[in-house]
């Protein structure tokens, strides 16, 4: 599923440029071709990650090792999940994980297809969730299908002062019975009691361990758990912090264009997409960098 037709290796421009979206987060990287680009270059481009907390670089012409060979400078990298079937979507390259809702002789080439339209993190009912995600854009429909992502530093700043001190002490349980979209993961039990299903227990408040700032870490809404509430209490502190990620002066909408790649920070970001057309065609490649530690 790579993209076939590829740019010439051209001389890397001395200085890239950092093109901020004016939102609360994200920035464009421009003048750069991720895969012809020096260790300084790579410096820049890491400070803005860590100032913007998601990166859009467009106009890339990237084969699947390309990808992986980007993703591994921010870290190592996570194996995508084996599917039902017993393989991985990509045989030789287990780094890469096909986002697309295309079926070849009946069988889907990847997962998602229709699923993550909601806010969420990825995987955070993990000990130790992943620091980021890359993806990939090979095919995009003509119209939907794009992705937003909400700052959960600019929703922790947001809440009132007596709001933060309620919540400052508590743990949330990320729940982990349910996938992306929405079926229940191999070897678990279903349950809708959030207090027994399984999952990670994390701060509710977090602290980003590189920029250092304090951010709301929720993960997804369905069976989390603010340990040691009472379950009415949980869902009704839970529905009023999740109103604050719902506000729209949070986030940044991104109206994906072939070549285009987006990495986000996993840690103090949400995402979720807009519905498309299921008949139209998106294919996208992601990766994933592997968590080094828990929540803190």
């Amino acid at each position: 599923m790579n993209v076939e037709t590829r740019m010439h290796p051209a001389s890397q421009p001395s200085s890239l440029e950092i093109v901020p979206t004016g939102a609360q987060l994200g920035a464009e990287i421009r003048n750069v071709d991720l895969r012809h680009f020096d260790d300084r270059a790579f410096t820049s481009l890491l400070g803005a990650f860590h100032d913007y907390s998601v990166l859009l670089v467009r106009g890339q012409s990237l084969t699947d090792q390309d990808l992986i060979a980007f993703s591994r400078r921010f870290g190592d990298l996570d194996f995508a999940p084996i599917q039902e079937n017993g393989r991985r979507f990509v045989e030789g390259l287990p780094e890469i994980y096909i986002v697309s809702n295309v079926k070849v002789n009946g069988e889907a080439i990847g997962s998602l297809g229709a699923g993550e339209a909601v806010w969420h993190t990825d995987m955070s009912y993990l000990d130790t969730p992943p620091i980021a995600s890359a993806l990939y854009a090979l095919e995009i429909p003509p119209a939907g299908g794009n992705t937003s992502f909400c700052s959960m530093y600019a929703v922790y700043d947001a809440l009132p002062s007596d709001l933060k001190h309620r919540i400052a002490d508590l743990k949330i349980k990320h729940d982990g019975t349910y996938n992306s979209g929405g079926f229940v993961r191999q070897g678990v039990t279903p349950t809708d009691d959030p207090r027994t299903s399984p999952g990670a227990v994390h701060p509710l408040v977090c602290t980003h361990p590189e920029s250092g700032r304090q951010m709301l870490y929720l993960g997804r809404r369905r069976n989390a758990y603010l340990m040691g509430l009472e379950l009415a209490e949980s869902e009704a502190l839970l529905d009023t912090l999740w109103t604050y990620v719902a506000r729209p002066e949070f986030a940044w909408e991104h109206v994906w264009k072939v070549g285009d790649l987006v990495i986000w920070d996993n840690r103090c970001t949400m995402h979720r997409r807009d519905p498309f057309d299921d008949h139209a065609r998106r294919i996208m490649h992601r990766t994933q960098i592997k968590g080094t530690q828990r929540p803190q």
